[in-house]
């Protein structure tokens, strides 16, 4: 083998050596980092047993058993504590907005705001554009119920106008008129209801609901929001 054919061999070991030196010194995508297991705190159960007589057409299977792990991003955190909500009903029959993000989620009276008949929503304001990838709701789970039309969307745009992206739509019949929805009903519990974020980004988290297999009004005991910060 004369002298340059090993020179041209030796830039191409290098040349591949280098690439795999750079590739691995890039920050992985989101979706590519190392997952954890996301730890939430749950409030105590406020009723025990499997749910009987709720009628709904588009329930889901009730297992009874927990809820398996979620896995997010390490460094994902909760950005919604203590962020300010508005919503389509500005004057709440009982409670106060604030009670939607400010970590109580006792299912007791006094833990959660009422909102009129009809389809309402509640929003939050991150305060800035986060990698959402979790959403965990709780309606009201001192008592087995379903809540009708339960839609979450998030975007950048605070009027929810442009750039609007939907992560969860059980509304199967579009009687909210936002679009039928391919979801299912769910009874609540103290687990709330996980959504999955799949690390869209945006500034604002959007509610929907429309009573409940007990009454006509709408509730929230906590909404938690997991995120990463946009770098």
């Amino acid at each position: 083998m004369n002298r340059a054919v090993k020179l041209i061999m030796a830039v191409m070991a290098l040349g591949g050596f280098l690439i795999i030196f750079l590739a691995s010194a890039l920050p992985l995508p989101a979706q590519d980092q190392e997952k954890v297991e996301l730890k939430i705190q749950l409030p105590k159960p406020m009723f025990i047993g499997t749910p009987r007589n709720i009628k709904t057409p588009n329930l889901e299977a009730i297992t009874g058993k927990p809820r398996g792990p979620f896995f997010v991003p390490r460094g994902t955190e909760l950005v919604s504590l203590k962020k300010p909500v508005t919503s389509s009903d500005p004057q709440p029959v009982i409670g106060e907005l604030s009670y939607v993000t400010d970590g109580e989620k006792s299912g007791e009276d006094g833990y959660f705001v009422e909102l009129g008949p009809g389809p309402q929503w509640v929003q939050i304001d991150l305060k800035q554009p986060y990698l959402i990838q979790a959403i965990v709701i709780w309606h009201y789970h001192s008592q087995a119920r379903v809540y009708r039309d339960v839609i979450v969307q998030v975007s950048e745009d605070k009027d929810f106008i442009n750039g609007v992206v939907t992560l969860f739509n059980n509304d199967h019949d579009n009687s909210s008129g936002l679009g039928a929805g391919r979801d299912k009903e769910y009874i609540e519990t103290n687990e709330g209801r996980l959504i999955d974020g799949k690390g869209t980004k945006a500034r604002y988290v959007r509610l929907w609901s429309n009573g409940n297999t007990s009454n006509d009004m709408n509730h929230y005991v906590e909404v938690e929001v997991y995120g990463l910060p946009v770098k």
